[in-house]
C-alpha cells in the first residue's frame, strides 16, 4: 500500500468555510472525528445505495457523482474540485447516497462524522445556518441546470460552460481555458452525448470561435463568443 505523509487535520478544517467562527477546541473535536481518505485517479468512494455516516470534503483532487441508468448509460450529476464539500444534505436527511462517487485524478478527502457534525450542531446554531446556506447555494445550481437543459440548445449550454470556466480577470480579448476533465465528462454534465458536444466544438471551430488543442480552448475574442450565448 502507497504510503502519505501525515497531514493536521485541524488546521485544514480551519480553512473550510463551513467551519468558520469555530474555535479552536471545536474544530479539534470535528478533527478527532474526521479521517483522511486517500483515492487514486477512478477510485469508488462509495456506491448508490450505500449508507451516508457523515460528508466529504476535498483537500485536491476532482470528484465525479454520477449515477447509472438501468441501459448502464452514465449520468454525471457534479464535478467537484478543491475546497469543495458533498453529501451534507443527505447525512442531515439520514438517507444513503443517491449517486456513486468517482476519483478523476489522485485526491485527498476528508471524511467528517456525522455524530460529531450533530454535537457541534447542538453547541453552535451559527453552524446550522452555514450548513443551510450551503445547501440553498447547491439547490439554486441545481435549478440552473434544469433551466438551462430544459430552455438552452447545446450550444448554448457549451458556450455557458466554457464562460463559466474563464479565469478571474479574464477580458474580452483571447484567452486559454484548460477543461478540468476529459471532454466525454463535461459532456455528460452538460447533459449532451460525446458525439453532440464533439459536433458542436467543430461547429464552434468553423466559426473561429475557438480553437482546440487537446484540452486546452484558445478563445480569440470572448467579447465574440459571448454574442452567440444568448
Amino acid at each position: 500500500m502507497q504510503s502519505h505523509p501525515p497531514i493536521n487535520i485541524e488546521a485544514l478544517l480551519t480553512h473550510v468555510p463551513l467551519f468558520n467562527g469555530l474555535a479552536t477546541e471545536e474544530i479539534g473535536r470535528i478533527a478527532k472525528a474526521t479521517r483522511e481518505i486517500y483515492a487514486g485517479k477512478g477510485d469508488i468512494l462509495f456506491h448508490k445505495g450505500d449508507p451516508c455516516n457523515g460528508f466529504h470534503l476535498l483537500v485536491y483532487g476532482q470528484i465525479k457523482l454520477a449515477f447509472t441508468s438501468a441501459q448502464g448509460s452514465e449520468k454525471v450529476v457534479q464535478i467537484l474540485g478543491q475546497g469543495q464539500s458533498f453529501g451534507e444534505a443527505l447525512m442531515l436527511m439520514d438517507k444513503p447516497y443517491i449517486v456513486f462517487a468517482q476519483a478523476l485524478t489522485d485526491s485527498l478527502l476528508l471524511h467528517v462524522s456525522k455524530a460529531a457534525i450533530y454535537e457541534e450542531l447542538q453547541r453552535d446554531h451559527k453552524l446550522c445556518h452555514r450548513m443551510l446556506a450551503g445547501m440553498a447555494m447547491r439547490l439554486h445550481e441545481l435549478m440552473s441546470d434544469v433551466e438551462s437543459y430544459s430552455l438552452h440548445s447545446g450550444k448554448q449550454r457549451i458556450i455557458g460552460y466554457l464562460l463559466r470556466e474563464l479565469p478571474d480577470g479574464s477580458g474580452d480579448t483571447r484567452v486559454t481555458i484548460t477543461l478540468p476533465t476529459n471532454k466525454g465528462i463535461i459532456a455528460s454534465r452538460l447533459n449532451l452525448t460525446q458525439e453532440h458536444f464533439s459536433r458542436i466544438l467543430h461547429e464552434l471551430i468553423n466559426l473561429d470561435l475557438i480553437a482546440v488543442e487537446g484540452r486546452k480552448i484558445h478563445i480569440p475574442s470572448v467579447a465574440k463568443l459571448r454574442l452567440h450565448e444568448g
